[in-house]
């Protein structure tokens, strides 16, 4: 661990690092160059030195494995589960370790995202051609960053040009299944000083019924029968540029939209359409004020914006034809940290935060406004083979009043690429506005004002080891989350006695004559622990999961698999609406006709295995994607 002013400024400068793959690390070079990660502490680390359980993917990582979405990308990495209500576009509800859909924490260079009112980040609405990198930190990280990190933090980094990059354009155009076409066009480029990168793309599929037939009769899933396909459509843009002076100054801006016009089910006469956008802006400056001290000033804002409307006639005449809905969720934040080297490997890093959530909407809430301030102290040192992470953070939020998390870490380094880590860490979650405020939905209440918030403990063992040729890891895990918010039969939010979570994360990767492996295998027991159903498992949340991605290059040539197993789950409290075990099987291959062109194919669910992850919501059969891509700075 180096904890000295080298490792502090490049916190500023983080948005330029180019980070080698953790996600899917070459286990043949025990001496490979560890990806700098700053998700983990807020300041600039490798990852090898995080005392938290972590996981990278990079773009190289990315262009790789061919995702069609960041569900795709994500599903079966440690601790990580999904349940999507239908095909590409659809909702997409986030499990991480476990614990529920809004209690991880997901940032986009830096800046929060999430509806303000349902709580969720809509991962289904970010592009994936627009990534650089994603962060994975699992475990509590209240006591750093605030509420919502009780399963952890997921920060995704959007494509940056590099400082003496040089002119760079890139070029994606992929077609496939279900009428599905895309493409990204983007130009990148810098000097000694600067860097800017400006990128366009889109994507259409015609999609698939997302509701199985038997919804109406079983009163599940959108309720009704509707056969039709629900098409998807998607239009971004992102930016991006920076400048640092000869003294370390830095100065950068990041601007990412996202639009989606996607048809979903729930009446028999279809025609239902939601236009949902994300948009995302953050700039930052750090500088120096003195040699041991480093600043990093932080603003921006996030906006989740949606308008719905629902065509024909539903539940009798409560709807009018056409009826159209609007909710525009906005969040205004702000940072100031400091980040102090005590001396060689002892970083002391002390920052204040500030956000300030609002909602406008068609739909009456009997408030729109809150805000929340924090302030943290954080200490991370190395004493020979022992290093240790502390941190203490106090939370004022408007409604709930003040709240106090703290965090401990502690890693023991034997030798040998072995090392042993051990964490405790506790967090908190506040109650949304639709928890709080919506209002009833045809007669029946559904939201509850008495809410309280969701408060948690967890504890952690990590055992790791890099050697040549292979690698791999354990961490064990229990988290307890008192007052834990649920959804009872009628859809009303009540708190919960208590959950708790136990797992055991696995890792294994290898090279083997030339076939690069990489495995990870999830066991998980999320259980409800009060009320009337105390000792059933948590909805939609498998017990067990297993991935497994091989791949091997034949000079132009690279062939590649990835296998997901996952066990059986429940869609509902009373564990009385069973989701059966499932696995799926993808391949891939690529080839590389000139320097900077390839041609990519992907068969995903190549045996066509039926599967739901939400209670009668399909998923996609087999299905096809083809792509030529241009990508003069990417080494795969």
């Amino acid at each position: 661990m180096n904890k000295t002013l080298p490792a502090a400024l490049l916190l500023g400068c983080t948005m330029t690092t180019q980070a080698a793959s953790l996600g899917s690390p070459d286990p043949g070079r025990t001496n490979a160059l560890a990806p700098v990660i700053v998700t983990a502490t807020r300041t600039a680390i490798t990852a090898d030195d995080a005392l938290s359980s972590v996981t990278v993917i990079t773009r190289a990582d990315i262009e790789r494995l061919q995702p069609a979405s960041v569900a795709d990308l994500l599903t079966g990495l440690p601790g990580v589960t999904f349940a999507q209500a239908g095909g590409l576009g659809e909702q997409t509800s986030l499990f991480l370790r476990g614990t529920n859909s809004t209690h991880t924490l997901v940032l986009i260079d830096g800046m929060r995202i999430g509806s303000v009112t349902a709580g969720l980040a809509s991962l289904e609405q970010i592009p994936v051609e627009q990534i650089e990198r994603v962060e994975i930190v699992r475990g509590p990280r209240s006591s750093l960053y605030g509420a919502d990190a009780i399963g952890g933090v997921i920060q995704i980094f959007t494509r940056h040009g590099q400082r003496d990059g040089g002119l760079a354009p890139s070029l994606s155009v992929t077609a496939g299944s279900h009428g599905l076409s895309g493409g990204e066009a983007g130009l990148s480029g810098g000097d000694r000083h600067a860097w800017y990168n400006l990128s366009l793309g889109g994507q259409y599929t015609s999609g698939i019924p997302a509701c199985r037939l038997g919804a109406a009769e079983a009163g599940a899933g959108c309720f009704v029968d509707d056969p039709r396909s629900d098409a998807f459509r998607n239009w971004n843009g992102a930016a991006n540029g920076g400048y640092r002076w000869d003294n370390g100054t830095e100065l950068a801006l990041d601007w990412l939209r996202s639009k989606n016009d996607v048809e979903y089910t729930g009446s028999p006469y279809g025609g239902n359409r939601a236009i949902n956008e994300q948009r995302v802006i953050g700039v930052r400056l750090s500088f120096s004020p003195m040699q041991a001290w480093q600043v990093a000033l932080n603003a921006g804002q996030s906006k989740d914006l949606s308008d719905t409307s629902y065509q024909g006639t539903y539940f009798g005449t409560y709807y009018p034809r056409t009826p159209t809905g609007f909710t525009d969720s906005r969040r205004n934040q702000a940072s100031w940290q400091n980040d102090i080297a005590l001396a060689p490997d002892q970083l002391l890093t002390v920052g204040v935060d500030y956000q300030q959530e609002h909602v406008s909407s068609s739909t009456g809430y009997l408030a729109s406004n809150r805000d929340d301030t924090g302030g943290y102290a954080q200490y991370q040192g190395s004493f020979g083979r022992n290093e240790m992470q502390l941190s203490l953070r106090r939370d004022h939020n408007q409604q709930f009043g003040d709240h106090t998390t703290g965090a401990a870490a502690w890693g023991h380094r034997f030798g040998h690429g072995l090392r042993l880590t051990a964490s405790y860490g506790t967090a908190f979650h506040a109650p949304t506005f639709n928890d709080l405020y919506y209002p009833p939905f045809f007669g029946i209440p559904s939201a509850n004002p008495d809410l309280k918030p969701e408060k948690s403990h967890s504890g952690e063992f990590g055992l790791a080891q890099q050697l040549d040729g292979w690698n791999w890891a354990v961490n064990a895990y229990q988290t307890w989350i008192d007052q834990l918010i649920t959804l009872d039969s009628n859809f009303f939010p009540e708190n919960l006695d208590r959950a708790r979570i136990r797992g055991v994360e696995g890792q294994l990767g290898a090279n083997l004559d030339g076939w690069r492996v990489q495995s990870y295998l999830t066991l998980q027991q999320p259980l409800n622990r009060g009320g009337a159903d105390n000792g059933h498992l948590l909805p939609r949340r498998p017990e067990r999961t297993a991935r497994i991605d091989l791949d091997r290059h034949f000079g132009a040539f690279g062939i590649g698999s990835t296998l997901y197993v996952a066990g059986r789950s429940y869609d509902d409290l009373a564990n009385s609406h069973r989701l059966g075990g499932y696995g799926t099987v993808a391949f891939r291959a690529s080839y590389r006709f000139a320097p900077d062109w390839q041609v990519q194919a992907r068969l995903s669910n190549a045996f066509a295995h039926h599967y739901e992850t939400a209670y009668f919501f399909n998923q996609p059969g087999r299905t096809w994607y083809l792509t030529l891509r241009y990508s003069p700075s990417t080494s795969l």
